[in-house]
């Protein structure tokens, strides 16, 4: 990867995505452009169905575009083979999914900690970084409790610290709070929003 100094983190040029049923194309992406830079949150609003997942999957790089370009901290990712990608997806990005999809038998530290361990952390630096994470979130208290003891937005919020810990530059987070009521959603949105600016990563964010 080039110096993050000079470049954005994600660059999205002129994205096209066309869909086919039978003999009917869809078109859903007709020339999205954004640039991301550290410490930036982008929203993507619309309604079901208008692109925005499309739009994350081709940024995080498990969809190839139409045409158009995806540039992840000023490297051009659209000659890339599989194995190159998945590093990339590895090492620069977290994802935060609708659904927390964290692993039931395993406490909130542990979820935490867990992909920092596969990435080659020890597992005492990795439960470091996942306590800081989570007592940033407000689970200073809850480190222990498995997925089911903890609240709707306590396990999104586990997730969101997932999504961090091994300190990518980009986060991709596709309707986050879209499984909460509103006053939770507001709450997890404004600490995922917070955190972002603390961390200096950057965001591309669907609601």
């Amino acid at each position: 990867m080039r110096d993050t100094a000079r470049h954005p983190v994600l660059e999205l040029h002129e994205l096209r995505r066309t869909f086919h049923q039978g003999d009917r194309e869809i078109p859903v992406l007709n020339g999205a452009s954004v640039s991301l830079w550290p410490g930036q949150a982008v929203a993507l609003v619309g309604p079901s169905g208008a692109g925005k997942s499309t739009l994350l999957h081709i940024a995080g790089l498990l969809e190839t575009p139409d045409s158009g370009k995806v540039l992840v901290n000023g490297t051009d990712c659209a000659q890339m083979s599989d194995a190159e990608r998945t590093r990339v997806r590895r090492l620069e990005m977290g994802f935060v999914y609708q659904f927390h999809q964290l692993l039931p038998e395993f406490s909130a530290l542990e979820n935490v900690a867990m992909p920092q361990m596969i990435r080659g952390v020890s597992r005492k630096a990795a439960e470091a970084r996942g306590r800081e994470l989570l007592t940033m979130l407000g689970l200073g208290a809850r480190l222990d409790h498995r997925p089911a003891q903890l609240s709707g937005g306590e396990q999104q919020r586990t997730a969101i610290a997932r999504a961090l810990a091994n300190e990518p530059r980009l986060i991709l987070a596709d309707e986050p709070t879209g499984n909460l009521d509103p006053r939770t959603s507001a709450g997890v949105f404004h600490e995922l929003i917070d955190l972002i600016t603390r961390t200096g990563v950057a965001a591309l964010i669907a609601t």
